[in-house]
């Protein structure tokens, strides 16, 4: 006899089916849940898509360096670059300025003098025939007088004026004693209508140096010329300095005037008192010595 367990079998079936039911309920609830998985992520995706497009982006590094070296640039150039109306540095220029007054020297005699720069020296043979062409060439008493030096004024001092010429000079006579150095020659200079040329005497200091002066005034027919002479000895020498001043006749030089002579002495003066006479260099005789063998060296070209 069976028995026949309607119990198991409905209790079968019915785990069957609650395993059946579960098993569809849970490829529900899979479905079901991967739709809202998927859509879950879909809108976090799109939050964060919107988040991060709107949050602003930091600058990196590399851009910030990029933007801020024009700024930099810029603040050098501004600061190098003066601002509009500023004034403008003075660069100081160094000048160096001519001496207005050459010095004049001459270890052989020991004289030395200074003399304005425009104005035209002359020594030597030019000097000598410079003096000698004078009415009065030289003041000595005594022959043996040498021409050192002369300083003529430029013709452009007094233009359109009866100034024919002007200058100082310096001769020195070796063969006068002390005595015979303090006196001068009455120039016996004749021109038309006028008599000798008489000297007036005086005396100049120049430094600790007294020189014995005279002044004399010589005619040679339109041609007039007033001179200053000083003597002074020094060293067994007798040094002659002349300031002479030479006019010509403005009768036919067309609107020429006569030049103040006084004027004209003072810038002689000056020169004179620059004067100053050191012990001439002595020269000895000696045997000649041989010069050792050189080698001539080639000019450049």
């Amino acid at each position: 006899m069976h028995r026949i367990n309607l119990f198991r079998n409905t209790a079968v079936r019915n785990t069957t089916a609650t395993l059946a039911s579960v098993s569809r309920g849970t490829n529900n609830f899979d479905k079901t849940s991967s739709t809202l998985v998927f859509a879950a992520l879909l809108i976090v995706c799109s939050l964060a898509v919107g988040c991060s497009s709107d949050k602003p982006q930091p600058a990196s590094s590399t851009s910030s360096a990029v933007t801020t070296q024009p700024t930099a640039t810029a603040a050098v150039v501004q600061a190098s670059t003066p601002a509009p109306g500023a004034a403008k540095p003075v660069h100081k220029k160094i000048v160096r300025r001519t001496p207005p007054t050459v010095t004049y020297a001459a270890p052989s005699s020991g004289i030395s003098f200074q003399y304005p720069r425009k104005y035209s020296l002359k020594t030597g043979d030019d000097a000598n025939k410079l003096v000698s062409s004078d009415a009065v060439p030289m003041d000595f008493v005594q022959p043996g007088g040498v021409t050192v030096a002369a300083v003529v004024l430029p013709e452009s001092a007094y233009p359109k004026s009866d100034l024919g010429s002007a200058f100082f000079n310096v001769s020195v006579n070796k063969a006068l004693t002390a005595e015979q150095c303090g006196e001068f020659s009455v120039p016996q200079v004749k021109a038309e209508g006028a008599g000798d040329a008489a000297p007036r005497m005086s005396k100049l200091m120049i430094g600790v140096k007294e020189l014995q002066s005279t002044e004399t005034i010589a005619k040679d027919g339109t041609r007039e010329e007033e001179a200053k002479y000083y003597h002074g000895f020094e060293d067994g020498a007798c040094y002659e300095f002349a300031l002479k001043v030479t006019t010509t006749d403005i009768e036919n030089q067309g609107g020429a005037t006569h030049v103040d002579r006084g004027e004209v002495f003072k810038r002689l003066e000056k020169i004179l008192a620059t004067v100053k006479i050191a012990p001439a260099a002595e020269v000895t005789a000696s045997a000649p010595v041989a010069a050792p063998a050189t080698v001539a060296a080639t000019p450049a070209q």
